[in-house]
């Protein structure tokens, strides 16, 4: 049996994947399934990667206004950077890979297995929410 692997880089929404809300496209009555890996404050986490570099950023600062009180709040605020990205991982589709299936089943595992090797794969990036949702029959996906 055939089946794609697809990755995406996806518009980002923490309280979505992390389901403290439904989309349209979600059971809410199967959130219970769910797998959640991590699932950090991002604002807590931008204090403990960034909060050393600010405090010497900001001591060379000659000038108050080119201080920064809150990196994560000038990230979030700012127009050319965003607070994070999501990359969104599907293996199969909703048509072949119902969540309930034993090819939905073996998805899932095999998007497990990744997940727990990413963050040690990939150290230049910090992973703060990951989630495997347990769709109505679509295919799970990571975050």
């Amino acid at each position: 049996m055939k089946r794609t692997i697809s990755a995406m880089v996806g518009q980002g929404s923490v309280n979505h994947n992390s389901r403290k809300f439904h989309a349209k496209n979600t059971d809410p009555e199967r959130s219970h399934l769910n797998i959640t890996y991590c699932q950090e404050n991002i604002k807590a986490v931008y204090h403990e990667l960034f909060d050393e570099a600010l405090e010497r950023y900001n001591a060379k600062q000659t000038r108050a206004d080119r201080r920064i009180e809150d990196y994560y709040e000038k990230i979030r605020s700012g127009k050319q950077e965003k607070p994070f990205h999501e990359i969104i991982l599907q293996v199969g589709n909703r048509d072949d890979m119902s969540a309930d299936s034993e090819e939905g089943q073996l998805a899932a595992a095999v998007l497990d297995e990744y997940m727990k090797g990413f963050q040690e794969r990939n150290p230049q990036l910090r992973v703060f929410s990951a989630h495997l949702p347990h769709g109505r029959g679509y295919a799970p996906s990571a975050h």
